[in-house]
């Protein structure tokens, strides 16, 4: 009897949505080992495997675009144009092809992380199509004008035959998926000892003067490391592999493994195994980022983004639910970090987000496997 088997479709942009897929797709793993993950992404492996501890497949394909960038931050509108228009010109060829594999495989469900043609192959394939996220690439798209608009619109067409979207927090409207249902926070939890890490990395500082400074899979093109003379007392973590040797800067590597030892304890370790040791993260606006944290009740410094349509989203949701500083872009990279020195602002609202995210939608999948019977085998 063959195992059943997910399809998992994430969107082809940074890291962030491979984190959100794979803290759901470690929580199915853990509820049902016997459900077969097949991840569809560009991501690298040793991220997914950061997330996901027992076994899955990689499929390399890259179902959509996302937004071309050259850091977290900068963004290259015409070649994310030229990408999408080539996306849409072979959708059918895209399409088909992985409605082949799904059927040789006996795919039993597709869940993306969002990217717009998911919603079409299971359709296409025959099967039920879900989707998570807090926003689509038709609201990044639309305000941009022009020949955007047109491809908004193909995007909420996509959209519009996916059977059940999980809205997570920090959302927009998402008008263009008929039915959805509400959801907590996603993301990893810390897995190692505390103690172990802050004697592996020498962390002597307190929690209130240790700082985590995490910009996404892309980084930050010229993060300021001079303004680190200023706080000598203080400790700041970075996974940036160009960030210089600085005496209150502790480098972790990038890849998740111990200084390149591919049998240390702490290969996969990430972003999230480090905030509970930590009093601030300062990142510029992301869902995963923003949702680790906060489901930690970590105090987040954020950067604002221009001309990005999740991004005023994102920080109002930071203004309303955690301990937190917004500081533009100017303050960050101009200027001398005073803001480190002043006290944070508490969240507007005093309701207790939902943090239960990635089990919820597991458990909606793995329920779904066991009251459905696989596809027959392909004539």
């Amino acid at each position: 009897m063959s195992r059943p088997t997910l399809y998992i479709a994430i969107t082809n942009h940074g890291f962030g949505h491979a984190v959100r897929a794979a803290s759901v797709a470690a929580e199915i793993q853990r509820l049902n080992p016997e459900i077969l993950l097949v991840l569809v992404t560009t991501a690298p492996r040793w991220l997914l495997e950061s997330y996901i501890p027992g076994d899955f497949i990689v499929r390399p394909r890259g179902l959509d675009v996302g937004v071309i960038q050259s850091d977290s931050i900068q963004m290259d509108k015409n070649a994310t144009l030229a990408k999408l228009r080539e996306v849409r010109k072979r959708q059918n060829e895209i399409i088909a092809a992985e409605v082949n594999f799904i059927k040789l495989n006996r795919v039993g469900l597709v869940l993306g992380d969002i990217p717009p043609l998911a919603a079409p192959i299971a359709r296409a394939a025959g099967i039920p199509g879900w989707m998570l996220g807090n926003f689509g690439w038709d609201f990044i798209y639309r305000p941009w004008g022009g020949e955007f608009e047109a491809i908004a619109d193909w995007i909420g067409e996509c959209f519009h035959q996916c059977d059940l979207l999980f809205r997570l927090p920090f959302c927009e409207p998402m008008s263009a998926f008929p039915h959805h249902t509400e959801v907590g926070l996603t993301g990893g939890t810390p897995r190692y000892d505390l103690d172990a890490i802050r004697a592996h990395w020498h962390l002597k500082a307190p929690p209130e003067k240790t700082v985590l400074l995490t910009f996404g899979g892309l980084g930050l093109d010229r993060i300021p490391y001079q303004n680190l003379a200023q706080f000598p007392d203080w400790q700041f973590l970075s996974f940036d592999a160009k960030a210089p040797d600085l005496p209150n800067l502790i480098k972790i590597s990038r890849d998740g493994s111990d200084m390149g030892n591919p049998d240390s304890v702490f290969q996969h370790i990430r972003p999230v195994d480090f905030m509970p040791l930590c009093g601030r993260v300062i990142s510029k606006p992301g869902y995963s980022t923003f949702a680790e944290a906060c489901r930690l009740e970590i105090p987040i410094v954020s950067l604002t983004r221009e001309d990005f349509a999740e991004s005023p989203i994102l920080v109002e949701a930071l203004r309303n639910n955690a301990y937190h500083k917004v500081v533009t872009p100017a303050e960050f990279f101009e200027g001398e970090w005073d803001f480190l020195r002043q006290p944070l602002d508490p969240p507007r609202e005093s309701n207790q987000i939902l943090k239960d995210g990635s089990l919820a939608i597991a458990r909606a999948v793995v329920n779904h496997f066991a009251t459905h019977s696989p596809p027959p085998h392909p004539q």
